[in-house]
């Protein structure tokens, strides 16, 4: 299980371009399919902010059911049996499909029964995943590896959002657009990356007392507790940006939606430049938990500008300053989750539970940012407690150690 040999160009496009399909159709729709079909009129709209806070909370609810589920069975693949290929294309055509539904309905309820099948989807796939870069790469590349994972996040935003509003779609057709997407290149990722057959070797030994082994590893459950709550801080500041733009700032519908896409191009630019710097950073001098530490407190800035100086302008600042700092915690964060996997055999069912902390923070933060919204009438608050939140994430992650290099 050790000796990892490095990986090619070719292992890392492939693996890229599975994160930028899961990343476009699982976002597009958070930051503005989902809000567009769920909006009320102007006298009723914190209405709608709280349906679509309940919406995402309840797919987040089931993707973090879904994830670590699917990635403990991978695990336990048959020996002869390939272990995450099955489960990769399994969770982009549930994907896909569910997508394809939810363009078609409409009202809150109906529109969350669907949103539910593609966040099971989406985990499902981003379990088995993610998984590869502990089955596959040694220590010295996951840093790369997991910047890939950051810098898709913030492309695949610009992505999607942007040719949705480019195009001058509307609800139904993004989310056929999506679907298409997700089916094509997921499928074609999930194929082409290597997938060796299980072994017995592979095969997790013992069963129910090992459920919730990792869970009782000092550093990396500090880990997970300070990268659940930083991520609960980056979706309070981010998953009601169009709401903030209608609703905060009085723009029309049509000057938000174009804003909006000129936010998530700030976000994106910095969340590439981030992730790429700090991935490589990372590699090289192996202290990923004091990189991750510095950039939960970059995050937390955004939320203080822009609740202080709650303007538009301000808020491009505040973008610049959250990609910056959540796409550093993201790459370099992800990479030292994976170094402080405490069990070989469980490798996707503990990268599912890191992945948990991710979909748990947009369950939490859209329905607490709701709440928020409807308890003082705006969003000032949403934007403190969004700051507040990502550091005390930071002040977790520091109680986790960094281990040796190997």
């Amino acid at each position: 299980m050790t000796g990892f040999k490095k990986a090619g160009a070719r292992w890392m496009s492939l693996f890229t371009l599975a994160w930028l399909a899961i990343w476009t159709v699982q976002l597009t729709p958070v930051q503005l399919l989902l809000p567009l079909q769920l909006d009320t009129p102007e006298d009723d709209w914190i209405r709608g902010v709280v349906s679509s806070g309940l919406v995402l909370g309840i797919g987040g609810l089931a993707g973090i059911v879904a994830g670590p589920v699917a990635g403990a069975l991978s695990d336990r693949a048959g020996v002869g049996r390939h272990r995450r290929r099955p489960w990769a294309l399994g969770g982009v055509w549930l994907t896909a499909v569910c997508l394809v539904v939810t363009g078609f309905t409409s009202g809150p309820w109906a529109v969350g029964a669907a949103w539910v099948g593609v966040s099971i989807g989406v985990a499902v796939a981003s379990a088995a995943f993610t998984a590869l870069i502990a089955d596959q790469l040694p220590s010295t590349q996951r840093g790369a590896a997991s910047a890939a994972v950051g810098s898709s996040q913030a492309v695949g935003i610009v992505v999607g959002v942007g040719l949705v509003v480019l195009l001058g779609l509307g609800v139904r057709d993004g989310y056929l657009l999506l679907a298409g997407t997700i089916a094509v290149a997921g499928t074609v990722a999930a194929l082409l990356l290597p997938d060796p057959p299980s072994t017995a070797e592979m095969r997790p030994r013992g069963t129910g007392s090992r459920v919730l082994a990792s869970l009782r590893d000092r550093d990396f459950a500090w880990m997970l507790s300070g990268r659940l709550v930083t991520n609960v801080g980056n979706a309070l500041g981010t998953a009601l940006f169009l709401f903030f733009l209608l609703h905060g700032l009085g723009q029309p519908s049509d000057i938000a939606t174009d804003n909006l896409l000129l936010l998530i191009i700030v976000y994106t630019v910095f969340v590439v430049v981030a992730s790429v710097l700090t991935g490589i950073i990372s590699d090289r001098t192996g202290n990923r938990r004091t990189l991750t530490i510095a950039a939960t407190v970059v995050q937390a800035a955004s939320g203080v500008a822009i609740a202080l100086v709650p303007t538009f302008e301000m808020t491009m600042v505040a973008a610049a300053l959250m990609g910056l700092g959540y796409g550093a915690f993201s790459t370099v964060g992800l990479a030292f989750a994976a170094d402080l996997l405490p069990h070989e055999q469980d490798h996707a069912r503990d990268l599912g539970i890191v992945n948990v902390t991710a979909a748990l923070g947009q369950l939490l933060g859209p329905v607490l940012g709701a709440g928020l919204v409807a308890l003082v009438g705006g969003f000032w608050l949403v934007f403190v407690a969004a700051a507040v939140l990502s550091l005390v994430g930071g002040l977790l992650t520091a109680f986790a150690r960094q281990p040796a290099r190997s």
